[in-house]
Formats: C-alpha cells, structure tokens, sequence
C-alpha cells in the first residue's frame, strides 16, 4: 500500500534569502494518524500550506494521494479535506444548512447530498441540533459540525489544524475518539497538528518535530520518548555559580548532562535511585537547589530536548499566518 502523504526535500525560500522549510522529508502511511509538531517559526504552517496547495515550494516535491501538489493542485484538493483553527462555519446558518453549503462547495452529487448529511450528523451526535442555528452550537458541537464538513466529499487525508485549541478536556477527549471515527470508520489519513502534547501522545500513531524549517525527530509517540535515554531530572541551584555539569557527570548512573538557562538536566535509566545522591553532592560541594524535579519520558521532554525550547499550549500561529491561510484557501476554494 503506497504512502497517503510523500515529501521528498521540501524547501520553501521567501523573499528569495528566507528559508522557511529547508529540506524536509517525511511520508504519512494511508490510514494513519500522523502528528506535526512546532513551535512558532519553526516552520510547521508553511509546510502544511505547501501539502495542501495553498503555497507552491520552491525546490523538492511532495505527494498527496500519488499526485503532486506543485503540478496538479487542483487534483490533490479533491482529494483532501482541511479544517483550519479558526472557525469557518457560518453562525447565521444551521448546522444542516452549514454541510449542505460544503457540499455545494466540494461538488458532491445532489443525489448523494441528502444521504452523506444524514450520516454525519449521526455519527458526530448532531442529529438533535441539525435545524439550529450555529451561534447556539457549544465550541465541541461546532468543532464536530467543522470535522462532518471536512469530509462530506470523502477526502483520502484530512488536514487538521488544531481541532481542539480552546475546548475543555471532556471536549478534547470527545473530539479525540471522533478523530479516530474518521480513520477506522472512512479509511481517512490524518495530518494533524496540535498544542497539547498529551492529545498528540494519545491521538498520534506517529510524531514529527520541526523547528527552523527542519525536521529534528520522527516516530511513534513511544519510540521518541525512548530516544530520551532515561528518566529527566532537572536541579535549579539557588545561586548563579560555576558549571557543576562535570561534578555531576561523576555521579555514577547519569548518562548525560546539560545545562540551560541556569539549570541542569540530568538524564538516568533509574531516576528515583540517583536523586538522593544528586542532592548530597551537590549539599556536599556547597551548592543550595531551589528546586529538584524527577519526569518520567515524555513529549514536552523529547520536545526540550530536540528543539532546547519549551512547548506552550499558548503559542498559536501569528496574525499573519491565519490571514496568509485563510485568503489563500478562500482563493482556492473559488
């Protein structure tokens, strides 16, 4: 079974010195929930306009469904569903009124409108509210009105930009298990991108990481967080002073130390076991922690650790990004 997503050296250059995507390459398998991870300016956007013809790249090629975007667009949009950050139903409008429009807007046959629209509205539990307005729909209803119009016209990969910024975690995890309907009940492939680390771990069969238009890691939420080597232990001393990564690269057990930003990120494959030793000597030697933490694996320390940045469910893509993607796809979808 061919790859539902191909990228082969991707580069994007703006303004003929920016690189905004600089040799990326990945494949999506059909059928699969594949996460894209990056911090702003890392160049997660600009790769995912390029996969969805909304931006053209300026050398490598990338596939959709074995076409090519760069030299039949028009193609690849036929074969893809996109449901942006923003909000694109119409408030003034019902929710059966809102997939009847995106069903005119995709071309679906009229003989087959009435039946799709039946269909999903069953299965994203909208059935009861089909004849409301929009504007009295709650942010999950509305999230799952926009996931019934992105694949009305049977997409083979949906494209989705954070589905969940702004829901509680019950509308999270709801729209979780209806990101899952969409690829075990219509064989759809998911290139989804997302702020929450913990959705991404339990939603994603695979992850990858971009950041300064590269791609830094890629794989299976479990096999990302084994590349860490170890459990993470972080000590913050209390007062600037000389660097302590060669005393505690002495401790027998730790297999690796950094140091950023004033503290010291410690890794061992038996964390609880060499904490109380990190402290003594430290004590011993004279240095006074503000502060000691012990993490298991996870994808904000696998995101630390191939980016050297923090990630933050608050960071969401610039005002020039959402105007640049929403002009753009209006211009397509006309």
């Amino acid at each position: 079974m061919p790859p539902a997503i191909v990228v082969e050296n991707l580069e994007k250059t703006y303004a003929g010195k920016i690189r905004a995507v600089q040799g990326v390459t990945f494949e999506v398998q059909e059928r699969e929930i594949f996460g894209f991870l990056g911090p702003n300016g890392a160049g997660k956007t600009t790769t995912v306009s390029m996969l969805t013809t909304l931006l053209r790249p300026t050398a490598g090629r990338a596939q959709v469904d074995g076409i090519d975007v760069a030299t039949d667009p028009r193609s690849v949009r036929r074969r893809i569903g996109l449901v942006f950050q923003e909000s694109t139903a119409d408030d003034q409008l019902t929710g059966e009124e809102n997939l009847e429009l995106a069903a005119a807007l995709y071309d679906v046959p009229r003989s087959e409108t009435r039946s799709r629209i039946d269909a999903l509205l069953e299965q994203m539990n909208l059935t009861s509210v089909r004849h409301r307005l929009v504007k009295t729909y709650s942010g999950g209803m509305r999230r799952r009105l926009e996931l019934a119009a992105g694949v009305i016209h049977t997409p083979k990969v949906l494209f989705l930009d954070e589905p969940t910024l702004g829901l509680d975690p019950q509308g999270r995890a709801g729209i979780g298990q209806y990101i899952r309907r969409m690829r075990d009940d219509f064989g759809v492939t998911v290139f989804l991108t997302t702020h929450y680390l913990d959705e991404a771990d339990a939603l994603c069969d695979r992850i990858a990481i971009i950041d300064r238009g590269q791609i830094r890691a890629l794989g299976s939420p479990n096999q990302l967080k084994d590349r860490l080597g170890g459990d993470i232990l972080t000590i913050v001393p209390r007062d600037e002073g000389p660097d302590l990564s060669p005393l505690l690269g002495k401790i027998p057990g730790i297999l690796s130390v950094s140091r950023r930003d004033g503290s010291y990120r410690l890794k061992s494959d038996r964390g609880e076991a060499i904490t109380p030793t990190v402290v003594e000597t430290c004590f011993r030697n004279g240095v006074t922690l503000a502060s000691v933490s012990l993490k298991r694996p996870s994808l904000d320390e696998v995101f630390l650790e191939f980016t050297g940045r923090q990630y933050r469910e608050d960071e969401g893509p610039s005002a020039t990004d959402v105007t640049l993607r929403m002009n753009q796809f209006r211009g397509r979808s006309r």
